[in-house]
């Protein structure tokens, strides 16, 4: 434990932050699974335009790196238009 007072609210920071950012993961996580598993192509459209959304947020925050997000929308929107390209 810290001795100082900086350490410690340097801990307090830590912890809030660290329980925000797991938050955010956890959306983008649950929006992204929603997108994986839709069969219908408005339905993927709309969660991968809200996923992409919160995932650049993310980016900017430096929660997640900006690689890492341009690899995820990638994969998701070929997902997305493989569904919106299927023959009714």
């Amino acid at each position: 434990m810290p001795i100082h007072k900086s350490p410690e609210k340097r801990m307090r920071q830590d912890r809030k932050r660290s329980l925000l950012n797991k938050a955010i993961k956890s959306e983008i996580k649950s929006v992204t699974k929603k997108v994986r598993q839709s069969t219908n192509a408005a339905e993927a459209a709309a969660s991968f335009k809200k996923c992409v959304s919160l995932m650049d947020k993310a980016a900017k925050r430096s929660i997640l790196h900006k690689s890492t997000v341009s690899r995820t929308k990638s994969r998701l929107a070929k997902v997305v238009n493989k569904l919106a390209a299927a023959p009714k």
